[in-house]
């Protein structure tokens, strides 16, 4: 798939160079998770990007760790939702792109702010059960930090999904084994993610996160297992800061920017592929 892989380092060199300018943000998880982005935005989501806030007729996509928020707006706005000139205004004062993404300032693609850990998979559920009260037959996807897990809102939401047959919601796992603190394995063990869904009354899904072929299969498989009764989850493995040979696999690179000279490193292995902002 060599159209969505070359969005997909496009959409990484938007991601380094948007926290290099403000100096501030978090790429570590925004490049881990580019193929996903990727994926759902330019192959396996049916979505709109006119934008209509209640979303009814389409897909929806929360994002639960807001804090990976470049990786949300680069795609956003590569997949037509606002200029991609406007990428340059990440974090500054007065942006719509702010650090966690926000809906005060109208920005188009965000129907939620996030960035309190925890609490996406509650908003996906209550979203994907308008649906239902809609007779809306499209589809809720959501994606959740490994480590946001360690909160117990979570598991509430997710004993809730599947009490209530929740089951037009796909909910993707990043696991990458790392958390602001540390590797997630140290700071609170996880344990099979995996299988804690599955006990929980989930259906669900194993992929590499940073093959795209491989995650393309996963989320289309995902699709196919909806409307049976059960939510579905999608155990995404990924690198932190896959791309960047440097920052990859590393918790250290969760929440700081690159200087100059990393920058240019990092710019050195992803290629230019759809024109910078």
């Amino acid at each position: 798939m060599p159209e969505l892989k070359n969005i997909a380092t496009q959409i990484r060199r938007d991601i380094v160079r948007m926290v290099h300018a403000c100096q501030s943000g978090h790429p570590g998880g925004s490049l881990g998770c580019a193929d996903f982005f990727t994926a759902l935005y330019f192959d396996v989501m049916q979505h709109d990007p006119s934008f209509n806030m209640d979303g009814r007729g389409e897909d929806l996509f929360f994002l639960s760790n807001g804090h990976i928020s470049p990786v949300f707006y680069a795609t956003l706005a590569r997949s037509g939702y606002f200029p991609v000139s406007e990428l340059s205004s990440f974090r500054k004062l007065n942006s719509r792109l702010q650090g966690h993404p926000a809906t005060h300032e109208h920005l188009p693609g965000i129907r939620v702010a996030s960035g309190s850990l925890g609490q996406g998979m509650s908003v996906a559920i209550g979203a994907a059960l308008a649906k239902k009260l809609n007779n809306d037959d499209k589809l809720v996807f959501s994606l959740h930090g490994d480590g946001e897990l360690d909160e117990g809102q979570n598991w509430e939401a997710i004993m809730f999904a599947a009490h209530n047959k929740v089951d037009n919601l796909i909910s993707t796992i990043d696991w990458n084994g790392q958390q602001i603190d540390g590797p997630t394995k140290k700071v609170m063990d996880l344990g099979d993610i995996g299988k804690k869904f599955e006990v929980f009354g989930w259906t669900t899904l194993q992929t590499n996160g940073n093959d795209m072929d491989d995650l393309v299969a996963a989320l289309h498989k995902a699709k196919t297992l909806t409307g049976k009764g059960k939510p579905v989850a999608i155990m995404m493995h990924t690198a932190m800061g896959k791309g960047v040979d440097f920052m990859e696999g590393t918790h250290e690179w969760h929440g700081i920017a690159p200087n100059d000279g990393q920058l240019q490193k990092a710019l050195a292995q992803l290629p230019e592929t759809l024109g910078d902002y």
